[in-house]
């Protein structure tokens, strides 16, 4: 029969469950037990790590102990999350970023008026922050790109964004093939926040293209953003459309895992409940409102308040649950086991990307100004001594062509005199 056992101090969490089975002894491993004295000499019998009888009376080993030791060690560590959002200037990302770390990471950020968008393309700007909960240290890096979506010719929007997530890609790919693999630092984008915008009737073309061209590089999570500008009946069709074009585009957006079977009925039915929520209607906000004597997160308008974290006005709780609580965990192992699997894979095949073969072709004029490519700089000076010699060479070819030119000139000039005195002997 097998028990489990789930742990208190982190509640909701599926690899928090302990899988104990009773061991079963043989009667060899029992005639050479007794044989060798009982283990009464070298353990205190039936007693656990805790100094509990153990079940059924049975020796305490302590390999049950393995899940406290590899969770004192990853929490020792600490843990690293990137996350980026994209969209276009004015659907909250930065505001719902702060609204769910409960922190701000763009106090110093200056705000481009709608002349200085017209032909501004998009940017790549990476914030990171230590935050510390119960003892558990998170290293949060968000990368946002703002000026995405905002000039008039949004082509190629995506194009420094592919670019980022693939250079991430290869230096991780370097330093996992370095000689010091001790100290990886995994910088790795593992979910992108996709906002839609609830202005328009589904996804637009650059929404198309943009999912089409990362979705095999990255998780994307799809947000409907500023839910309250919708009803319920419209936010319901809103979603009901992307997910239809989704499928249609054959657009492949972040899957959430099948539960175990071995899951409790709670777990269960809040996965069932995030999976329904594709794509997430949220609202964001970082102001304090005051609600019947509650003092809660929300937007005021004169027709009444929109709360963050009421489940009955947005999907914001829900969002914050998978991304932090639930699913943090799987999202960086599917970027581990598949999309750097894939980009790892191209790697060794030599083929490589689009960057791999841009940053191939300008690779020794990269290496010459970072002056850390001791031998592609050696290469170089080679390169520069021999054309010094083959100059060197040029000239001293050109010196001895222009010598034997004058030797030939001399030697028809003896020739011709010679001539000259033969048929003058021949007159005479």
């Amino acid at each position: 029969m097998t028990t489990y056992n789930r742990s208190q101090s982190q509640p909701g969490y599926r690899s928090s469950w302990v899988v104990s089975r009773p061991i079963r002894e043989s009667s060899l491993a029992a005639s050479q037990r007794h044989s060798a004295g009982t283990l009464g000499e070298r353990f205190e019998a039936g007693r656990d790590r805790h100094g509990n009888p153990g079940q059924s009376g049975r020796e305490y080993v302590g390999f049950a102990t393995l899940p406290e030791q590899m969770q004192r060690k990853s929490v020792k560590r600490g843990f690293e999350f990137t996350l980026m959002v994209v969209g276009e200037t004015g659907l909250g990302k930065s505001t719902l970023v702060n609204s769910l770390f409960l922190t701000d990471l763009y106090k110093d950020r200056v705000t481009l008026n709608a002349e200085e968008r017209i032909d501004k393309t998009a940017e790549i700007q990476r914030s990171s922050i230590d935050i510390e909960e119960q003892g558990v240290r998170l290293r949060l890096t968000v990368v946002d790109t703002p000026g995405f979506g905002d000039s008039v010719n949004s082509e190629n929007s995506w194009g420094p964004i592919i670019s980022h997530i693939e250079s991430k890609f290869e230096q991780y790919y370097r330093d996992e093939s370095g000689l010091n693999r001790k100290n990886l630092i995994d910088d790795r984008v593992h979910c992108c926040l996709y906002f839609i915008s609830p202005y328009g009737h589904g996804l637009r073309p650059i929404d198309i293209e943009f999912m089409k061209r990362l979705h095999d590089k990255v998780n994307i999570v799809p947000i409907i953003a500023k839910a309250d500008c919708l009803t319920k009946t419209e936010v319901k069709r809103m979603k009901d459309r992307v997910l239809r074009e989704i499928s249609e585009h054959e657009i492949g957006i972040y899957a959430f895992p099948d539960c175990e079977s071995d899951e409790d009925e709670d777990f269960k039915k809040q996965d069932q409940e995030l999976k329904a929520s594709i794509p997430f209607a949220v609202i964001g906000s970082n102001t304090v409102v005051e609600v019947n004597g509650r003092r809660v997160r929300g937007r005021l308008y004169p027709w009444g308040i929109t709360e963050v974290e009421n489940p009955k006005h947005c999907d914001f709780v829900k969002l914050r649950n998978m991304l932090i609580r639930t699913h943090m965990q799987d999202l960086k192992d599917v970027t581990r086991d598949v999309h750097y699997e894939n980009y790892r894979l191209g790697r060794i095949r030599g083929g490589g990307t689009q960057l791999h073969r841009e940053r191939s072709k300008n690779e020794s004029k990269l290496k010459r100004d970072s002056g850390v490519f001791d031998e592609v700089a050696e290469k170089d000076r080679m390169l520069e001594q021999k054309e010094v010699e083959l100059r060197q060479m040029q000239v001293m070819l050109e010196k001895m062509q222009r010598e034997m030119a004058v030797t030939q000139r001399n030697s028809r000039g003896d020739n011709l005199q010679y001539d000259d005195r033969r048929s003058s002997t021949v007159e005479v």
